[in-house]
């Protein structure tokens, strides 16, 4: 297992990631918090780009738990057959808009037990929407940041909660509200699987990753 960085050098990641791009914004579009939860639902095995193109269309006549119920499960496979595991999402996305209606009055809500408590809702579909939507310093971490995490020395951890918890430790507290989305996005377009684009990275200096290419 690799390293954990040490304070100065959280501090300068975070510093480089915030002076490249001070406000990240996650790449899921929604309109509020029911779309966006539905978006995440859906992102599951699924790239975020696919998600958009599937949910332009959705979102635009059905943006509520209420609007969602009435579209019925059928139509919405329709509109998101594009998406892997369509059926089980369509089944799901229903369930959950039922139980906002019935036991949250058709609003989301803010805690992360509330949230996992809807069906197809699992703890990173929970903590994206709790970050993104209600501005809480929430870690989803997904494979680009488990990646990133372990291979810099950023967040090193055996599983998801791992690095969850070791991003929640280590991270300069006036960097957790961003931290997922810098991750994410570093993961995704930087650090990215197969060939990280090493020359291109703001935080090559401090990075522990031993085969910098």
């Amino acid at each position: 297992m690799i390293r954990q960085l040490d304070y100065p050098a959280m501090q300068s990641i975070f510093a480089a990631f915030h002076a490249v791009e001070p406000e990240p914004k996650g790449e899921l579009e929604h309109v509020n918090a029911f779309t966006l939860l539905v978006a995440v639902a859906l992102s599951a095995q699924a790239t975020d780009k696919g998600v958009n193109r599937a949910t332009r269309a959705l979102f635009a006549i059905a943006d509520t738990p209420e609007k969602m119920l009435a579209l019925g499960e059928e139509a919405l496979i329709e509109h998101i057959k594009t998406i892997g595991l369509f059926r089980n999402k369509a089944r799901n996305v229903i369930k959950l808009s039922q139980r906002l209606i019935e036991v949250y009055g058709g609003e989301v809500p803010s805690s992360r037990a509330a949230l996992m408590t809807l069906p197809g809702v699992g703890r990173k579909t929970a903590n994206v929407v709790l970050n993104m939507w209600f501005g809480q310093p929430a870690q989803a971490v997904d494979t680009h940041i488990f990646r990133v995490g372990n291979r810099s020395g950023i967040a090193p951890g055996r599983d998801e909660m791992a690095v969850e918890r070791a991003i929640e430790d280590n991270v300069p507290a006036e960097f957790q509200r961003h931290a997922h989305h810098w991750l994410i996005l570093h993961g995704r377009y930087i650090c990215t699987a197969r060939k990280p684009r090493c020359a291109d990275c703001p935080i090559r200096d401090w990075c522990l990753y031993e085969d910098k290419t």
